[in-house]
């Protein structure tokens, strides 16, 4: 059995505070989700130097600084800044209902198989 991507509900929006991240478990993988002055931005958790806590990290300039050695990342495309590192990013979207959906890859969904 295969499966698409699809939406998934993820938390609230009012248990981001603005310029903040959180992180939700997603499948077998965890997902940094951002409140940004423009909307929403997700990210993978883990910073690829040495698995840093991205959604715990400072962010300014729709940059995130990785917690535990500075390294610094584009929220909305993943680029590290000033390095070659990048971690994959996500589409989330705020429901009518204060709802934060994730835009879940099949190779992430629980049970899915490599479409």
């Amino acid at each position: 059995m295969s499966f698409e991507s699809a939406w998934i509900p993820v938390g609230r929006a009012d248990d981001v505070p603005l310029l903040e991240g959180r992180s939700v478990m997603v499948g077998s993988r965890r997902v940094a989700i951002f409140r940004m002055p423009t909307g929403w931005a997700a990210i993978d958790h883990a910073c690829p130097h040495k698995g840093g806590p991205l959604a715990d990290g400072l962010v300014a300039d729709a940059c995130v600084t990785c917690p535990l050695h500075g390294r610094r990342f584009d929220v909305f495309t993943g680029r590290q800044v000033g390095g070659d590192d990048v971690v994959a990013t996500y589409e989330v979207r705020e429901s009518g209902d204060g709802t934060l959906e994730l835009l879940v890859p099949a190779d992430l969904m629980v049970g899915a198989e490599a479409a």
